[in-house]
């Protein structure tokens, strides 16, 4: 097994709930992904946040290419951690 993790990078925080939902069902993810709010450097506003779903692969399952697809979806995009 390999401790791969993957990161989702989101417009805002809607896209990131619904990608959580979309893992679950589109996926399989049975564990729980973790969304994070990442506030852009020098910037207070809400407005100009980015979200981050985090997830866990230990399996090896899930693939960069297909997760890069399922991200841009949602106007987003996977980051190596």
């Amino acid at each position: 097994m390999s401790d791969a993790r993957h990161v989702l990078v989101l417009p805002d925080r809607d896209a990131a709930e619904e990608v959580v939902e979309e893992l679950r069902e589109r996926f399989g993810v049975l564990e729980e992904p973790l969304v994070v709010r990442d506030a852009l450097a020098g910037e207070d506003d809400a407005e100009d946040a980015q979200w981050l779903v985090v997830l866990g692969d230990e399996a090896g399952r899930l693939g960069a290419a297909e997760l890069d697809a399922f991200a841009r979806e949602w106007e987003g995009w996977r980051e190596e951690p």
